[in-house]
This record gives C-alpha cells, sequence and structure tokens, in this order.
C-alpha cells in the first residue's frame, strides 16, 4: 500500500493527525527533500528506509515503491504542503494504476493557506476579491497562453504565484499590463510558517526590488491583490439585519 501525504505548509506540527501516524507507521518513506521541512522524518521509526526524491526520476520513485510492494511493506509518498497543488501525483496514480499497486491520498495544509495565516490575511474580502487565483508564472516549465499572468491580473482577484520568485522583474511588468496598478499591495512570504520564515510586504510596483534586496529565489510565495489593504466590506454573514437560516436580522 502506498500512501501519498501531504505535508503541510512547513512547520513541523501542521502536518494532519492522519499524516503523522501514516509517517509513524511507514515502512519505506519518497520525500521531497527540497521542499519538505526534514523534522517531519522525526515522525518515522528508526528503521523506516528514507528516499530523498529530489535526487530521483519517476521511474527510479516507482523502482523503490515497487519493490516494497513486494516485499509486503508500506510506503509514505510525503510530498510537500498539498500534493494536489504541484504536486505532479497524477503521473505517479497513473504508473501505480497500471502496476496494480493500490494507493491512498491524504491531504495537507497547503503553503498558501500558511502564507494566509502568517500574513494574518483574509485572501477573499467582500467588496474586494472573491476569488483566489492560484498560479505560476511562465519559466522553464511553460504554462498555458490562455493562464498567462497578463490574461489572468485582467480580474483583479487575489492572485497566490508559486515558484515565481526568480521571476519577478518579468512579472511585475505582466501584473502591471494585465491591470494591477502600480501600487496594489502584495507580500512575499518566504517559508510560510517554518522556523526561518520571513514576510516581504510590498506592492507590485517594488515587488521585484524588494524580492532582490532580499536575496530571495525559491522557496517563497507571491501574494499580490487588494485584500492585504485596509478597504473592504462588513461580511453580511454576522450583520445584526442580515437574516440567515439560524437567525433573524433585525433590519
Amino acid at each position: 500500500m502506498v500512501h501519498f501525504v501531504g505535508a503541510g505548509s512547513g512547520a513541523v506540527d501542521l502536518i494532519t493527525v492522519r499524516g503523522a501516524r501514516l509517517l509513524s507507521e511507514a515502512d519505506a518513506v519518497i520525500y521531497a527533500g527540497s521542499l519538505v521541512n526534514p523534522e517531519l522524518l522525526s515522525y518515522c521509526r528508526e528503521d523506516c528506509e528514507k528516499h530523498d526524491s529530489a535526487l530521483l526520476t519517476l521511474e527510479e520513485v516507482l523502482e523503490i515503491i515497487k519493490k516494497a510492494e513486494a516485499e509486503g511493506r508500506t510506503t509514505v509518498r510525503l510530498h510537500t504542503g498539498d500534493s494536489s497543488i504541484y504536486g505532479a501525483v497524477r503521473e505517479q496514480f497513473d504508473a501505480l494504476d497500471a502496476l496494480g499497486i493500490e494507493y491512498d491520498v491524504t491531504p495537507g495544509v497547503s503553503s498558501f493557506c500558511g502564507a494566509a495565516a502568517s500574513l494574518k490575511a483574509e485572501f477573499t474580502l467582500p467588496g474586494v476579491s472573491q476569488t483566489v487565483i492560484i498560479t505560476r508564472a511562465a519559466g522553464r516549465t511553460p504554462v498555458p497562453e490562455r493562464e498567462s499572468i497578463e490574461k489572468l491580473a485582467a480580474h483583479g482577484a487575489t492572485m497566490v504565484l508559486f515558484l515565481s520568485t526568480s521571476l519577478t522583474e518579468k512579472l511585475r511588468r505582466e501584473l502591471i499590463a494585465g491591470g494591477y496598478s502600480e501600487d496594489t499591495p502584495a507580500a512575499v512570504v518566504y517559508k510560510a510558517t517554518w522556523k526561518d520564515e520571513r514576510i516581504i510586504r510590498c506592492t507590485v510596483g517594488t515587488l521585484h526590488t524588494a524580492v532582490t534586496e532580499a536575496g530571495l529565489k525559491k522557496t517563497s510565495l507571491i501574494i499580490v491583490g487588494g485584500c492585504m489593504g485596509d478597504e473592504y466590506a462588513r461580511s453580511l454573514l454576522y450583520h445584526p439585519g442580515f437574516t440567515t437560516e439560524f437567525r433573524k436580522g433585525n433590519a
């Protein structure tokens, strides 16, 4: 059996209870060593076999899994954050389906949720944005033209950018060309929820300068949007004049 487990946003105690249990029971763990907090391996038994997938190809990962399966052992495939976002898991699922190997998935707290917590931000503020766009800038890995930063920026929604810290000058130009103003609030969160987390607040116009001066090149999220500003509308959910299924408003 193979268990795909989301490691959480970074802090060792932000993995799910189920994820921690599965790590403690695993005979073998294949973890994304370039991104996963190594302290999470402390949940593993001393005799657990550990493999850093940063050094491996998909084919090599599958060989480790097949060997464990042949020996009747349990494998945890530990992915950063939540494996459904930039986790490259679909190709693994398809390969395991073809091999007839059973697997399941345990979700994790994505780093974009960890970043929101660290920023004390609400991404979906009434009157500001009710949409969160999770994307990445096109670099060595292309993105579909219909999902270019410039086209997505036209929505003016909250935007969370993964894997884009080394592309901030290009990103700044495309965000502005798409419709964000230069003074739109932005933030860069390095290693959200880790012990060495750093938060840099800036604007779209100063994004590249802020990232460059901070010396950040990777392991950071970029958040753009009015949700980090000071203006927003009060939520109707708790407004005394708003009637809900559970209470009658006084208006």
